[in-house]
């Protein structure tokens, strides 16, 4: 697996498909929490990889990726972001983070607006309300005793009731568990995750964001509830708001990939620079 050495003590596994240069601004894709490189289906890479390079990486503890030397946070896992793209020499990149990754990219853009071309946040969140907070926490717990198949059991609350109960989610459980984290530090590290996402809070910093944004969210979602992601809309100047529905939920991208696609295009073609347009 290709890893990137970010400095003496981290490698970042990254998975790259597409040209540089092959049509528009690279595109860095921010995964969730206890999600990999491993969760991005085909149907999203090949098509967005058609016209652009994409850019994909685990964060530390997941995947192939180095484990956590210091203390996690949604800053540090922002400057992993940033290191990696230093060290590919990519120059700005659309940014599109969802979920755990949509607060990782608002950080990148407050710390390192440089790096940044445009950025598309679904499933993202300003701070968290007294129920997300309490789902978060019990999201987490299996998470902290170590139980996998609990943890994993538990994210179906980010699909929808009528994905659940389709004979598509099946499929999909099969194809997706694999990727999952697997070894006791894993585990942990997606523990960690959950505890960032309770301590996130970037709503008073939001309006110093001063990129082209959108804010993708789905009717459905429970986690990110789409009054959440109007919060985040309203903070950053000149945001733009997509309701996704009825029925799309917080894992819009993987119930409803060719509509996340349009959504995602959509936002690109708006956000084309003067020098791909």
């Amino acid at each position: 697996m290709p890893c990137l050495r970010i400095d003496d003590a981290v490698n970042l596994h990254d998975d790259i498909h597409g040209r540089a240069h092959s049509g528009g601004e690279p595109v860095l894709l921010v995964t969730g929490t206890s999600t990999s490189v491993g969760h991005r289906t085909p149907t999203i890479i090949d098509s967005l990889a058609a016209d652009r390079q994409i850019i994909a990486y685990d964060h530390r503890s997941i995947g192939a990726s180095s484990p956590h030397t210091e203390p996690v946070s949604i800053a540090s896992l922002a400057a992993d972001a940033a290191a990696l793209l230093d060290e590919l020499g990519t120059g700005p990149v659309h940014v599109v983070g969802w979920s755990l990754g949509s607060t990782v990219a608002q950080e990148l853009a407050l710390a390192r607006p440089d790096m940044v071309a445009f950025l598309l946040l679904y499933g993202t969140w300003a701070r968290g309300d007294g129920f997300q907070r309490r789902l978060a926490v019990a999201l987490r717990s299996p998470w902290e005793h170590g139980d996998l198949a609990g943890g994993i059991t538990a994210l179906g609350v980010a699909f929808s009731p009528e994905f659940l109960d389709s004979p598509d989610f099946e499929q999909l459980a099969a194809s997706i568990l694999p990727p999952f984290p697997q070894t006791a530090e894993q585990i942990r590290a997606v523990a960690h995750q959950w505890a960032e996402n309770l301590d996130h809070d970037s709503q008073d910093r939001l309006p110093g964001i001063d990129r082209p944004t959108a804010v993708l969210v789905g009717e459905q979602d429970v986690f990110t509830s789409p009054r959440q992601a109007r919060v985040v809309a309203d903070a950053i100047p000149n945001a733009q708001l997509v309701v996704e529905g009825p029925g799309a939920s917080h894992g819009l991208h993987v119930e409803r990939p060719v509509e996340w696609l349009h959504h995602v295009r959509s936002h690109l073609a708006r956000c084309a620079s003067p020098l791909h347009a």
